[in-house]
């Protein structure tokens, strides 16, 4: 039987600590990752690191490349967003015509610096909301990864920590709890995108624990060996 190829993964905004740590995880994964970035030298660089950081480990050779936004969002099948917030909205614009019939897995959290242990949710509902509206019914919005410690990915052993899945598109959902056990983590169904609120809220709750018990606390799910 023919082996099903991976589908091809581009992060935008994929020069931070989160992009960088998905983009770790996943090319291990022997996906093929593209770094996307406003500027293409930015992207390069990240790129570079990375694969030198891959190669200091002895992983071998990664499918790493870099591109900007619009390019990475136009030539992946699926793409992950981990920009600020505060560019959230004008990064979707730019690549809304690239992204019409793929998944989007949004992982922006509505953080309002200098605030950003106060829940400060936008009047859309959620950063998940906004994305689906903004980018219209053929984008399948998928909420996903805003509990995870990014300090956690980056590191080379596997993680403790549960990651909900937020979405109006079941098999979408689903594509991406593909993607979350792959980067060593356990993911659920959690709803549709109205519920990407909740996981966006937990992260301003999981700062203040993170300040007051100088850790770098996630969330697991209980009560799994109790289900039928």
């Amino acid at each position: 039987m023919e082996k099903k190829s991976l589908p091809v993964l581009a992060i935008l905004g994929g020069t931070g600590d989160l992009g960088t740590g998905l983009a770790r995880r996943w090319a291990e994964a022997g996906y093929r990752v593209i770094i996307g970035s406003r500027t293409l030298q930015k992207a390069n660089a990240a790129a570079a690191d990375l694969r030198e950081v891959m190669d200091r480990r002895g992983v071998g050779a990664v499918a790493v490349e870099a591109m900007e936004n619009l390019d990475a969002a136009a030539t992946a099948d699926i793409v992950t967003i981990t920009v600020p917030f505060s560019h959230q909205l004008s990064t979707l614009e730019q690549v809304k015509p690239a992204l019409q019939g793929k998944i989007l897995i949004d992982a922006t959290v509505p953080l309002m610096p200098p605030k950003v242990g106060r829940v400060q949710l936008p009047e859309q509902g959620s950063a998940g909301q906004l994305a689906q509206q903004t980018l219209g019914a053929e984008v399948a919005v998928v909420s996903a990864f805003q509990n995870v410690a990014a300090h956690h990915l980056q590191e080379g052993h596997g993680l403790n920590c549960d990651v909900l899945v937020c979405g109006n598109d079941r098999t979408a959902r689903s594509a991406v709890i593909s993607l979350v056990e792959a980067a060593g983590m356990r993911g659920f169904h959690a709803g549709l995108i109205n519920n990407a609120a909740a996981a966006e809220a937990l992260t301003s709750v999981l700062i203040n624990i993170n300040r007051q018990y100088q850790c770098k606390a996630g969330i697991r799910i209980s009560g799994l060996d109790q289900a039928k």
